[in-house]
């Protein structure tokens, strides 16, 4: 399938729809296999492509990391992982690179601090975009090349690569427009660039009916380790909102004194709310008494229909509270939306659920340093279900699971809501 090319990123309604990485395996052909390859590497550098070199430098805060840095990481995980074990007299494009590029890969050697990527001046740019083609003339001929039992063993790490690149893909957008939120002049990656339609009404809640239910990925196409192994839970009963919660929905939360009331807040999110200063999501400001918001087409008065984006778990569970509400379990999300009872599960915001970040029953982490991939972050985060509309198309699941720590705020996450009465 070709790179997108729309100025907007359209997610599917579920996750049924067209995903070709996940529909390969070591008996398709190898041109397919290079296709996808291609297709990932592609949509990377379109991306990156209405940045300048300084754009691409910058690091806005720890958490984040520059432009630069994602696109020479996800190029260091297909050299680390995939081409310095397999590929007969591949030649390491630099030395220094891989102390520059890893990540958390304990297992894999040394790292540079995270805090100081934004420091790393050197390779630039146009270093960065020969490593790329360096590693990609390489993948591509050993795909190629690799006998059977090869090919075999090197298609599950080449699709763990090209999953692991779309991950960093939205985190691409994710740590701009974060650092695009510092700058006073507030630039605009895309001018044309717009939310997708949503497709909720409002208002509505479904019934999930008592039961024992599986959850967990239990297919034959690609899961990460975490969304498994597939398990029996006990649901319901409850009621759960089709549509997320909006902008309108938060404005009211806000003029009722949300952001001033202890009793709402967890213990730690107040905390945070009166170090932070916290009155509004994040990217909000207050112009001549009407609310803008920082997007990717620039400041924009704030649509009162579109789903609220860019608030932490301790936000999305003081709304919950100040609604007389409840945050769903991750259980409960998959559940209704595996049943098709949730309008925008996918392809706006993330939504946070009330579960911590745990393994599931007989989890296993894989062994070796790809084992470092989901495991050892269990514990201290929460999950969130669905995508964002800076999500890749074709990775969306409803098993998949992502995590990150109750304050973050600058990822594409929202909520929505259950009612256990």
């Amino acid at each position: 399938m070709p790179a997108a090319t729309s100025s907007v990123l359209q997610q599917p309604d579920s996750p049924s729809a067209s995903a070709p990485i996940s529909q390969l395996s070591a008996t398709a052909p190898r041109a397919d296999w290079i296709a996808a390859y291609e297709t990932v590497r592609t949509e990377t550098e379109r991306r990156a492509a209405p940045l300048s070199a300084e754009d691409q430098l910058v690091q806005s805060m720890p958490d984040a990391s520059p432009i630069k840095w994602h696109r020479a990481h996800v190029t260091w995980f297909f050299e680390q992982f995939l081409l310095v074990p397999y590929a007969a007299d591949y030649r390491i494009f630099d030395e220094r690179f891989p102390f520059l590029f890893n990540s958390y890969y304990v297992s894999a050697g040394p790292r540079h601090e995270r805090p100081r990527r934004g420091l790393i001046t050197r390779p630039d740019v146009e270093t960065v975009t020969a490593y790329r083609q360096h590693v990609d003339a390489a993948v591509r001929a050993l795909i190629t090349e690799a006998d059977n039992a090869l090919f075999a063993t090197i298609c599950s790490i080449l699709e763990v690569g090209l999953h692991h690149e779309q991950q960093h893909q939205e985190l691409m957008l994710t740590d701009i427009l974060h650092a695009f939120a510092q700058n006073p002049v507030l630039p605009t990656y895309d001018s044309e660039r717009r939310w997708p339609e949503t497709a909720g009404e409002g208002g509505a809640f479904a019934e999930l009916a008592e039961g024992v239910q599986t959850i967990g990925y239990d297919g034959d196409g690609f899961s990460y380790d975490n969304e498994g192994p597939a398990h029996r839970v006990l649901v319901g009963p409850v009621r759960i909102a089709r549509s997320l919660v909006t902008n309108g929905d938060w404005m009211r939360f806000m003029a009722d004194g949300g952001y001033e009331t202890p009793t709402l807040w967890l213990s730690d999110g107040w905390t945070t709310v009166q170090a932070e200063g916290w009155k509004a999501p994040l990217y909000w400001r207050e112009v001549d008494g009407a609310w803008f918001s920082l997007t990717f087409a620039g400041l924009e008065p704030v649509d009162p229909n579109l789903p609220v984006c860019h608030v932490s778990y301790y936000e999305a569970d003081a709304f919950a509270r100040w609604a007389g509400k409840h945050l769903p379990s991750e259980a409960e999300w998959e559940v209704a939306a595996r049943s098709g009872l949730l309008d925008d599960a996918f392809g706006q915001v993330w939504q946070w659920t009330r579960s911590a970040y745990l393994p599931y029953p007989d989890y296993r982490a894989a062994p070796g340093a790809l084992g470092e991939y989901n495991g050892k972050f269990m514990v201290n985060q929460m999950v969130l279900r669905g995508s964002s509309l800076a999500t890749p198309e074709g990775h969306a699941r409803h098993s998949y699971r992502n995590f990150f720590y109750p304050p973050a705020r600058w990822q594409f996450t929202g909520l929505r809501l259950v009612d256990y009465h």
